[in-house]
């Protein structure tokens, strides 16, 4: 195809193009047309229904603001109505339905504080003070109701109650010595065995909600004054009188220091009781109704708890102060041990109860009694020491037993042993060192001590054979005690050798001092071997008369002595038998004969073998002398 063709044939195509533009810009004229017709119509059809759609708004405008209006004066009328019935329920008093009476104090708060929040309607005035007034008297007859409730319930506990919540091992019995029959204190014997104890019911349980719900509500009403008042006095008069059931009194230093020993050890006895009743049952007790019925009101807790146990509390540890600050004296460890004891073993106690900052005074103060009763204890061992070195007591031991003082002594420390733990405790907090040395060395001590004033009693004897029984009785007294006892453990085997080495020395120097000067009647010296028998008949008779003068005058005076331990006296007959008997067989076989060939052979020999052996046996049983011949 050449040029000329190809360009008519685009022409020919141009020419279409434009005569197809031209046909849609026709159809294109014609909807914008028909379009511009419906808007303006449209435009026309709002403008007719405008005044229609605000009539319709206006009305539904104003059914909601109706609808409004009556749920609201609903409301209103609501909150008369409920007040109404409050009204009645206030003027009924809660005596007949307490919870209905606190649920209308609830609701009188609630129409006070919507009226406060819609304080725009014309009677919100009147009905806050109305419902105000009323509230008032209901918070009165409220305090009136709370007084009753708590007093109706709060009796002083009886002590047989009480006494039934203590452990078996714990409760009283006719015995109150604080020992039992094998001289264990009641501190020792509670420890072995489980203490269990029966929580004290104080306040019903069913009572202690309504309390609870009475408290909170003058709470609430700004009474706080008033119900702390009520509930102290009202449970403080109650737990003072159970006390003085159980038999607690306040007791000055002075009233302590007149006292009678027996009276006061007893008065002791009895407040170590008191101690563990109060703390464990009484307090604790007051303690949980006091959380229950002042749960949300923590200002008024902790403060209730420690006025209601103040006073009590000053009572029972002003007898412990008098007694710790009294005049000191060795019978006065024990119970003070006694004392330092309890108060130990109800410092976790204290100290969980009397916690807070309100009752910090009183926990301190039982604090401080510990530590006083601990320092008195200590003191007072070492008096004990010290009055047992300087014991000046003239009283006589005629019979060489053992002294007052040694059996005195040594139960005194067989006592202390009941309390080693408590003792060793005591030297750790109170003294530097080891609480077991520091026992061992004041138990050495005072053994020490002891032996010293039993060396100076025993120069009061003028016959030195009893001097050497004495001493040999006290130490050996001393020393089977010991082995006896736990103090062996703590002196030690060495100890308890030596002093059997001691007692041994002391019976042989009563051979020597008892039997040599009579054994010299009994031995043949200077003999020149001219005789078979080595002494004239003289001399033989005069041996005779001297040993039968000599071992009467030693069976009159020592079959009154005394040997108390029947081992001991037996060992020593015999060891005296052992040396004195062959001696005389001797002498009786050697120069009998020469007495038997003369007049009057019985008035020299005296005494057989036998005889003298069963007048042996005689020794040291504080037997009077009945002269009679044995042969």
């Amino acid at each position: 195809m050449g040029v000329p063709q190809a360009m008519e044939a685009v022409a020919a195509r141009a020419e279409l193009i434009r005569e197809t533009l031209q046909k849609s810009q026709t159809v294109t004229d014609s909807m914008v047309a028909i379009l511009g017709s419906f808007d303006h119509r449209l435009s026309a059809l709002e403008t007719a229904m405008r005044p229609t759609q605000i009539r319709t708004h206006s009305i539904r405008r104003a059914h909601e603001n109706i609808d409004k209006t009556l749920k609201r004066a609903e409301i209103i009328m609501g909150q008369f109505d409920h007040t109404r019935k409050a009204e009645a329920k206030i003027l009924r008093g809660p005596h007949e339905d307490l919870e209905s009476y606190l649920e209308a104090i609830a609701q009188l708060r609630s129409t006070i504080n919507f009226f406060k929040v819609n304080k725009t309607l014309k009677s919100s005035e009147g009905v806050i003070n109305h419902a105000n007034n009323l509230l008032n008297k209901a918070i009165s007859k409220l305090e009136d109701e709370f007084r009753q409730l708590l007093a109706n319930y709060s009796k002083p506990v009886e002590p047989d109650r009480l006494f039934d919540c203590l452990p078996d091992s714990l409760r009283p019995s006719a015995d109150q010595s604080g020992k039992d029959g094998n001289g264990k204190s009641e501190q020792q014997q509670r420890r072995l065995q489980p203490v269990i104890y029966t929580p004290l019911t104080l306040i019903p349980p069913r009572v202690l909600p309504l309390l609870h719900d009475l408290a909170q509500q003058m709470a609430l009403a700004g009474h706080q004054q008033q119900l702390f008042k009520i509930y102290r006095d009202t449970r403080s008069s109650a737990l003072e009188q159970s006390l003085r059931k159980l038999g607690v009194e306040r007791l000055s230093k002075e009233d302590v220091q007149k006292m009678q020993w027996e009276v006061l050890e007893a008065k002791i006895g009895n407040w170590i009781h008191y101690m563990r009743i109060a703390v464990k049952l009484l307090f604790s007790g007051e303690k949980k109704i006091c959380d229950q019925i002042f749960e949300g009101a923590e200002s008024l807790r902790e403060p209730c708890f420690a006025e209601v146990t103040g006073n009590s509390v000053s009572v029972l540890l002003s007898f412990g102060e008098a007694i710790a600050r009294s005049k000191r004296s060795p019978e006065k460890l024990f119970v003070l041990l006694d004392m330092y004891e309890i108060m130990r073993e109800l410092q976790s106690e204290i100290e969980l109860l009397f916690g807070s900052k309100p009752s910090i005074e009183m926990r301190d103060a039982a604090l401080s009694l510990t530590k006083r009763l601990a320092q008195t204890a200590q003191e007072t061992f070492g008096d004990f020491e010290e009055a047992v070195e300087k014991d000046a007591t003239k009283t006589a031991v005629l019979d060489g037993t053992v002294h007052p003082l040694t059996s005195y002594v040594i139960n005194y420390v067989k006592f202390l042993f009941d309390y080693q733990s408590t003792l060793t405790q005591l030297f750790q907090e109170f003294a530097d060192g080891d609480g077991d040395g520091q026992l061992t060395t004041v138990t050495t001590r005072i053994m020490t001590a002891l032996q010293n004033n039993l060396d100076g009693k025993s120069k009061q004897y003028k016959d030195p054979a009893l001097t050497q029984l004495f001493l040999m009785n006290n130490i050996h007294y001393i020393v089977r005690s010991v082995r006896r006892s736990e103090a062996k453990e703590l002196l030690g085997d060495d100890w308890v050798q030596i002093h059997r080495r001691i007692v041994q020395q002391h019976a042989n120097q009563y051979k020597r001092v008892s039997w040599a000067k009579i054994l010299q009647c009994l031995t043949v010296q200077g003999t020149s071997g001219a005789s078979d028998s080595g002494l004239s008949r003289a001399t033989v008779k005069e041996r005779f008369k001297t040993f039968n003068i000599q071992f009467e005058e030693l069976h009159q005076r020592q079959s009154q002595w005394t040997i108390p331990d029947s081992e001991l006296r037996e060992s020593l007959r015999l060891a005296v038998a052992e040396v004195l008997l062959p001696a005389y067989r001797s002498f009786v076989k050697r120069f009998g004969p020469m007495i038997d060939n003369g007049k009057n052979p019985g008035k020299y020999i005296k005494f057989s073998p036998e005889a003298i052996e069963s007048m042996l046996n005689e020794f040291f049983e504080s037997k009077t002398w009945s002269d009679q011949n044995r042969r």
